[in-house]
């Protein structure tokens, strides 16, 4: 059996980098091509995989960011570092069709995914998919407590939940007694969804125009279970 050889960079660039770079995109251009976030794409470029709520959606992530750029079997070698064989124009279709059903799969296995982390296990599931993608809903988390740190960490929950957090800053006061999400007038739907994966109730809002657009005020750091609702 042949020995695989230890993969050796020329430098210590991230593979995927140089590769979103080379087609001349920027992290958000990319993160928006994959379904992704900005954040995400940083995550996997710069090998932070333990940012990722679990090892399944890391996988997804970067199947589904590789199959974004359109990395084949030759890129994905010299980026690895690898040795290239040489061309052979008469496997070329066969390669091409194997490439698409490999993108296909890849796509599919991530649309599952996300879809069945939006329905959280609720049985009204066409509800659910009616609602925009995370990465769409943006977020204000605002510290209501005085616990810098915990408000932090609550939006890094968020963060990867795949939700745009916008700002995190104070909150007006902080005499907050219980982490909550905020909606402004038709956002309840979306408000639930978040509410339900970070195990705290909704409030609405006096006013608000934009209804992909959350409030996340933090209370005390006992307001958040640390185990799944």
């Amino acid at each position: 059996m042949q020995a695989v050889p230890v993969l050796e960079f020329a430098s210590e660039d991230s593979p995927l980098e140089a590769a979103r770079t080379s087609r001349g995109l920027s992290r958000e251009d990319a993160a928006e091509r994959a379904a992704l976030t900005a954040d995400e794409v940083t995550w996997l470029e710069e090998g932070r995989l333990y940012r990722f709520r679990s090892q399944q959606q890391a996988v997804a992530a970067l199947l589904t960011y590789a199959a974004a750029l359109r990395i084949d079997h030759r890129e994905a070698l010299e980026l690895a570092g690898r040795p290239v064989p040489p061309a052979d124009p008469a496997r070329a279709r066969a390669r091409l069709l194997a490439g698409l059903a490999v993108v296909f799969i890849v796509l599919m296995l991530a649309a599952a995914l996300t879809v069945g982390r939006l329905a959280g296990g609720n049985a009204d599931q066409p509800a659910a998919a009616q609602l925009p993608p995370p990465w769409r809903v943006s977020i204000d988390v605002l510290n209501g407590s005085g616990d810098i740190e915990h408000t932090r960490n609550v939006a890094d929950r968020i963060n990867a939940l795949e939700y745009l957090v916008r700002s995190v800053r104070r909150a007006s006061r902080f005499d907050y007694p219980e982490t909550a999400v905020y909606y402004p007038p038709g956002a309840k739907p979306l408000a639930d969804r978040l509410a339900a994966e970070l195990c705290v109730p909704t409030k609405p809002l006096p006013a608000g125009k934009d209804k992909r657009r959350l409030v996340v005020i933090v209370g005390p750091a006992r307001a958040v279970p640390d185990a799944d609702c």
